[in-house]
């Protein structure tokens, strides 16, 4: 009985046209409130406000507004994301995904930090400073020239390297019908027969087996097994002379390297296997030819000095990395220069280490 009054009294309560009323509460939100919040920029450049920023004006307010939480060069500084870098990883275990490598739109770019950064003080910058800022990533990621101004009137030919790596969900058209059918309880499929047991492949050979010590890698066969002996050389193969210059090296000073090498990772890699990303790979550069890493753009800058026969020898380097922008007007590179003389012999001993 008591069910039955609590239903009907639920009942009563939901069709009273007291609840369509409304209350006095609030008001409706203004459309300079509702343009505050509302995601107004798109693809296409619609919604994006007259102005624009350069790439040096840029630098500056990152370095004012971005760089405590995104690092001097985008590179992440704690758990604040990276900006910059990360081309070629999407593929990887651990991507890095950035605006180079990952962002399909720069109007995301430009919406995202202009209603919603600085962290903390949101929405304090201008359209010019937000054009300026959206200027210097794009020159972070090796995607414009140092000269570069961003406007309204060119936003839209700014295209992002991942564009096109995105597609529309339509697993309701090309999944969904599978899973939805009627299941198959009987006869489902051909009847299956099993023509032959573990015990008929004799998969195991009678002569050499495999097996796993401290000293010998997986898959080794015992000495019993192995092949014979070759016969000896008619001449001593005599062992390559080491390097000079890498004997020289100075471990201690390698090691210091290493930790001045944090600064530039975000941008280079060096190693096997280094790839290029925002900037060149770095192996081997320590007295080759500048410009050299095949499938990188360089700078106009650095095309002409490597067409003029710069090699980057440790004196070069030394010069370039204590002012690459006075060193080489025209410079992609961001990094403002490592003043200390210690840690540039330091990080050019490191890529010394790394030689080809």
């Amino acid at each position: 009985m008591l069910k039955v009054l609590a239903t009907s009294a639920l009942a009563s309560v939901v069709a009273s046209p007291l609840l369509a009323q409304t209350y006095g509460l609030g008001r409706p939100a203004l459309p300079a409130e509702i343009a505050a919040w509302d995601v107004a920029v798109e693809p296409d450049g619609t919604g994006l406000p007259e102005g624009q920023g350069d790439v040096l004006t840029g630098e500056e307010l990152w370095v004012e507004n971005c760089a405590m939480c995104h690092g001097d060069f985008g590179e992440g500084a704690g758990a604040y994301p990276v900006i910059a870098g990360g081309q070629g990883t999407l593929r990887n275990p651990r991507p890095v995904k950035t605006v180079g490598s990952y962002w399909p739109y720069l109007s995301t770019v430009w919406d995202y930090v202009h209603r919603s950064m600085p962290f903390g003080n949101a929405q304090t910058l201008s359209a010019d400073d937000t054009y300026a800022i959206t200027a210097y990533i794009l020159y972070s990621n090796g995607l414009v020239d140092d000269d570069f101004v961003l406007s309204r009137d060119n936003f839209t030919e700014v295209v992002l390297p991942n564009a096109d790596g995105f597609y529309v969900d339509d697993r309701i058209e090309t999944e969904f019908p599978l899973f939805t059918q009627e299941p198959c309880m009987s006869d489902c499929s051909a009847p299956r027969t099993i023509r032959m047991r573990a015990t008929d492949l004799q998969s195991t050979p009678e002569g050499a087996v495999t097996v796993f010590a401290p000293d010998r890698q997986p898959g080794a066969a015992t000495e019993e097994a192995a092949a014979p002996e070759a016969p000896a050389a008619e001449e001593p193969v005599q062992e390559a002379a080491a390097e000079p210059a890498a004997a020289a090296l100075d471990p201690a000073l390698v090691a210091a390297g290493e930790g001045v090498w944090r600064q530039c990772r975000s941008c280079h890699q060096i190693g096997d296997g280094a790839r290029n990303g925002t900037g060149p790979a770095l192996t081997g550069i320590v007295g080759h030819p500048a410009g050299a890493a095949e499938g990188f753009r360089y700078s106009g800058a650095m095309q002409e000095a490597a067409a003029a026969g710069l090699v980057w020898t440790p004196e070069e380097l030394d010069a370039f990395l204590a002012d690459p922008r006075g060193y080489m007007r025209g410079t992609r590179m961001s990094f403002r220069g490592l003043r200390d003389a210690e840690d540039r012999a330091a990080i050019i001993a490191y890529l010394q280490s790394f030689s080809q």
